[in-house]
């Protein structure tokens, strides 16, 4: 079992290194070309440096926290090598992400435990409900999927096809039902099902922000009547290719309804890998999912020590 986990892990490693590919090599070859030749930390260092992290979407708000951070720890240093750096500042983003970090065990949860999936149209979030269901069902657990966006043209009919992929229930309706009506259907066959995870799929228009936090608030109080505490978890899923966009598609999600997990889908697609790392400090919500591949088992659970290790990997 020892050497199967081992693959397994050895597997996902190497994806994930794939996967940051391109935010790993606009990052450290910017990063080596401003240390080439320096011989000591001085503010013009530090501007090109502020720079690059702009650069790669970490945001204003969190890069000067990490520059401050670094000129703390570098006050009496005279010389600075690439390596020196690359350690100084892995620390410094790992403790950002630790900071939000939060490890629940199955056995702590719910049965039937409900994540309510939001995010707007186009970031992957079917997707990463059927990668999810995917991987609970792996795990030998039961699920329950809710086709609650109602509303967008094929949605229904993809979760359907993600649901027989992970041998899961889907409740449906006809396109243009109530929305709140599909998750209480959801959340009693859950219940009768004995199910152990509930997903539901919830809108992602974004045009008007009351009718959202109205449709939200309406699905998580019809799911609260079969299950006081459902929604046990609000998931937002954002693109990460779209960079600055996620941190406003994050802004607008986090102000109708309390976001209390993420999801960054589309990492290996882009070199903007860094806006994780300012959505996660600057909203304080913890990354629990990263998508780093098309294929069914590349959405990964989300593991900051390794995804900096990964980053700042030569």
């Amino acid at each position: 079992m020892g050497r199967l986990k081992d693959f397994f892990t050895k597997k996902d490693e190497k994806k994930l290194e794939e996967g940051l590919s391109n935010t790993k090599k606009s990052f450290l070859s910017r990063l080596g070309l401003i240390v080439a030749g320096k011989t000591k930390i001085s503010d013009d260092f530090l501007d090109e440096l502020e720079s690059i992290l702009i650069q790669s979407d970490v945001g204003v708000e969190t890069t000067l926290k990490i520059i401050d951070a670094l000129q703390i720890r570098t006050a009496k240093e005279k010389y600075l090598s690439f390596d020196d750096l690359v350690r100084m500042l892995s620390e410094e983003i790992s403790k950002l992400l630790k900071k939000t970090d939060s490890e629940e065990s199955d056995s702590k949860k719910s049965k039937p435990y409900v994540i309510m999936v939001v995010g707007v149209n186009g970031v992957g979030k079917t997707t990463t409900i059927g990668k999810l269901a995917h991987q609970f069902g792996v795990q030998g657990k039961k699920i329950v999927i809710g086709a609650a966006d109602t509303f967008r043209a094929g949605a229904i009919d993809q979760l359907q096809i993600w649901a027989d992929l992970a041998n899961a229930t889907l409740i449906r309706q006809e396109m243009g039902s109530d929305p709140a009506s599909v998750a209480f259907d959801t959340i009693q066959a859950a219940k009768s099902k004995e199910a152990d995870y509930v997903l539901i799929d919830t809108a992602g228009r974004l045009h008007n922000k009351v009718n959202l936090m109205n449709e939200l608030s309406k699905v998580k109080r019809v799911m609260s009547k079969v299950i006081p505490e459902a929604p046990h978890e609000v998931l937002l899923v954002l693109d990460g290719s779209t960079g600055q966009n996620a941190f406003q598609q994050a802004k607008q999600f986090t102000q109708v309804t309390k976001v209390s997990s993420l999801a960054v889908t589309k990492l290996d697609g882009t070199a903007k890998g860094g806006v994780l790392i300012g959505i996660s400090d600057q909203f304080e919500i913890p990354v629990k999912y990263i998508g780093v591949g098309e294929g069914i088992e590349d959405l990964q659970d989300f593991d900051p020590d390794k995804f900096v290790k990964t980053l700042f990997r030569k």
